[in-house]
């Protein structure tokens, strides 16, 4: 924190690293682009960097930068863009496997599933996908997401069971249809 607050880019590069998968995966789950993604967690960075003498208190570093990067996230998503405009087909993984299973197939059933998951919650209004991804990827309290994201816990609350609910009839749908 001390490097950081004189300035010192190499502590830039490993706050960077220390955080930048999770923050990526994080927006990516709440943009839906990775291009974007990689926009809002570089945006992140540039104005933590800017602004880490705000920070009060050095252990809530990793909320202080999850605030950043769901706020540079909302700023894009409420942007207009040619992306909107344009087409595009393409499916991304985000999170390569790391060959924790011995059998190629086994890798291929959790890729895919994994896969499943990540375009049914992209699939969420941006309100659930939001509070979804904080609380099951982020492990966030929704105490923890109703600061973050300036909405009272109730709501915080409801989010999460109505977009669970959705959750639910995207995978059965989906479910269906494979039949």
């Amino acid at each position: 924190m001390r490097r950081l607050k004189e300035k010192d880019e190499a502590a830039l590069l490993v706050l960077m690293e220390q955080y930048g998968d999770e923050l990526l995966r994080t927006a990516y789950l709440l943009v839906k682009d990775h291009q974007t993604a990689e926009e809002a967690v570089q945006d992140t960075f540039v104005q933590a960097y800017r602004s880490i003498g705000q920070l009060q208190d050095p252990s809530r570093l990793r909320s202080w930068l999850m605030r950043i990067v769901i706020n540079c996230c909302r700023t894009r998503m409420r942007t207009w863009s040619w992306r909107k405009v344009l087409p595009w087909a393409w499916v991304e993984q985000l999170a390569e496997d790391q060959g924790r299973y011995a059998a190629p197939e086994e890798q291929l059933v959790e890729s895919w599933g994994r896969e499943r998951l990540s375009v049914a919650i992209r699939s969420l209004d941006y309100m659930y996908r939001e509070v979804i991804v904080l609380y099951y990827y982020q492990e966030m309290s929704v105490l923890e997401i109703a600061a973050h994201t300036g909405c009272k816990e109730n709501t915080v609350k409801a989010r999460l069971a109505r977009g669970r609910l959705r959750l639910r009839k995207i995978w059965e749908r989906e479910e269906e249809a494979d039949v």
